[in-house]
């Protein structure tokens, strides 16, 4: 029997703690990527590796983490070098529970008993000459950060690629802290391969100062009220979050329902890349476990029936551009959008999904495998994802549902040499700034749509002028609404974004975005939003259109204009 008293208690604190384990990684960030655009993400997790509090942070991260945990746990099981106190794996490999290479996730155990605080080295040997054994973690935390560059073909790790290998370093999971202490080897080959490692550095040490932090407080919980009763909030957390789930499914009209939405093209072939979904609402379906992935195996728990069934099949095959979306990407984007359904109290926890079963097929672009380009599967295709499942969602129940958003996150990557801060060009460093831009917010059944807000997959903020400016060699020229681009209806949409940037030294400038062939859709008779489009303005005035997925090179002086897409409209105009 579930005290709901203490179940309240228990969810805040957990919350809590990722929360304070996000401000923790943004206070102490090198890069405005991290701490002017919020690009992270923190959770906590059971001692199972199942997620059971998420900081109100990325929702691309968050769905997505669970995964890299369990591939941590599970490698560290492989190689018999189990997780420590004091140890922390780092992994950004999108085929083992990874989004995109930049996303650089760390996982770190919690041992809350003092006597499990010391690490089995320090204890003697036994006659072999193995390691005593230390019990499992009683929990595990995760920070998860985007990097604003890990190697690769383009400043920034967002160009147009064709295979993962021109992408960055992929990490497979590794320890980079053993005992409380960094592993030199392992850091030194990672800021090796990167344009800036100063910055990197500064960013992983924030990671790790927030998976300390999640540690220090769970600690404190366990202290105050016992370990036992803490695990069991948790779990009890976990089965109340399933049962608002199938709550919520209840109430969802039974039957099938289908919609498709494409991307413009995966910037090698203009051909449209098809996203199909099937939801299949009110039906039981016996299961053991959600058999999405094996690598899912902690995420997930068994369970006696399926309340939904959300199938992809009919979606097109991977692709040879950079927009491939890896498994872990198309489970958060499913997670997301029925989480968003739900109130805004109900817990964030791997008990959501225990009612909904996910088809991915293998080989397609909700399902990508090696050696498929990514990088643009976690911001591009992850926005389509939930795009075509809305879609579909406003067939069953039309009164919940907005139109679509922008649709894309218009990553804008601008890489060079940075020779502002000394008169010797030899000692002058290079530089990566990458952002993303907003757009619209699609039309809602009662109201408009809001204007220049990041939407669905993303939570970031904008890189405010100033701090833009101070960090890199480029001034922003304009920064505006866009007028009359949000979808007219019974309720307008929202209204995109213009970003006029002018580099101040020679620049390789990278675009990863969409919506530039159809704008995003209205509902119930709204008009669709206006589509983005992308501007260079060379130094002799000349204005030139470029491609959703490209890069091209600058000369300093000239600039580049983003104007984002505007949302869809909801309802016959007035």
């Amino acid at each position: 029997m579930r005290d709901p008293i203490e179940l309240e208690v228990f969810k805040n604190l957990y919350h809590s703690i990722a929360e304070e384990m996000g401000a923790v990684l943004r206070r102490t960030a090198f890069s405005p990527n991290i701490k002017e655009r919020r690009d992270y993400s923190c959770a906590v997790f059971d001692s199972r590796g199942r997620v059971i509090a998420m900081g109100d942070h990325m929702p691309v991260h968050l769905g997505s983490m669970p995964m890299s945990v369990a591939a941590a746990i599970a490698q560290c099981e492989q190689d018999n070098c189990p997780l420590e106190p004091g140890d922390v794996v780092m992994l950004n490999d999108p085929f083992r529970g990874g989004t995109h290479l930049p996303d650089i996730t760390l996982v770190m155990a919690v041992y809350t008993s003092r006597s499990h605080q010391l690490r089995s080295d320090s204890r003697p040997r036994l006659s072999s000459g193995a390691k005593p054994r230390i019990h499992a973690p009683d929990f595990y935390v995760g920070s998860r950060a985007h990097h604003a560059d890990v190697g690769g073909t383009y400043p920034g790790s967002m160009g147009p690629c064709r295979e993962i290998y021109q992408e960055g370093l992929r990490i497979p999971p590794v320890k980079i802290m053993r005992a409380g202490k960094i592993i030199p080897d392992i850091l030194a080959l990672l800021l090796n391969n990167v344009r800036t490692p100063e910055e990197r550095e500064g960013d992983l040490g924030a990671q790790i100062a927030a998976c300390q932090t999640g540690a220090h407080r769970l600690r404190e919980i366990c202290s105050r009220y016992g370990l036992q009763r803490a695990q069991k909030a948790a779990a009890h957390l976990l089965d109340y979050s399933e049962q608002l789930m199938r709550s919520f499914l209840a109430t969802v009209p039974p039957g099938a329902y289908k919609a498709e939405d494409f991307l413009d093209d995966d910037g090698v072939s203009p051909k449209p890349i098809r996203i199909a979904v099937t939801l299949r609402v009110g039906h039981s379906l016996a299961a053991t476990r959600l058999p999405v992935s094996k690598r899912k195996r902690t995420t997930n728990d068994e369970r006696q029936t399926t309340n939904l069934t959300i199938d992809f099949t009919g979606t097109d095959p991977q692709v040879r551009g950079a927009v491939n979306a890896v498994e872990a990407i198309t489970y958060s984007a499913c997670f997301y959008v029925f989480r968003c359904l739900l109130r805004d109290d109900v817990p964030a926890t791997a008990g959501l999904m225990r009612p909904i079963h996910v088809i991915a097929p293998a080989g397609t672009v909700v399902n990508a495998g090696p050696p498929a380009a990514v990088a643009g599967g976690n911001v591009e295709m992850s926005q389509r994802i939930v795009d075509v499942l809305l879609k579909a969602l406003a067939q069953a129940i039309p009164d919940r549902i907005p139109a679509a958003a922008a649709g894309t996150m218009n990553n804008l990557t601008i890489g060079g040499i940075d020779s502002r801060s000394t008169n010797a060009p030899d000692l002058a460093q290079p530089f990566a700034y990458y952002e993303t831009i907003a757009g619209g917010m699609g039309a809602r059944p009662t109201k408009d749509g809001v204007s220049g807000v990041h939407t669905h997959m993303t939570n970031s903020l904008n890189t405010p002028a100033e701090a833009l400016e101070n960090a890199y060699p480029v001034r922003l020229r304009q920064y505006s609404l866009r007028p009359n681009s949000g979808g007219q209806g019974l309720h307008r949409g929202g209204h995109g974004i213009i970003r006029e940037i002018e580099v101040l030294t020679d620049s390789q400038v990278t675009l990863l975005a969409d919506r530039r062939a159809r704008g995003p859709y209205g509902l119930a008779g709204g008009e669709d939003g206006a589509k983005g489009r992308t501007i260079i303005i060379r130094n002799d005035g000349s204005e030139e259109e470029i491609p959703g997925k490209t890069s091209v090179r600058l000369s300093a002086g000239e600039r580049v204009r983003i104007e984002s897409p505007g949302g869809g409209g909801w309802g016959k105009p007035a």
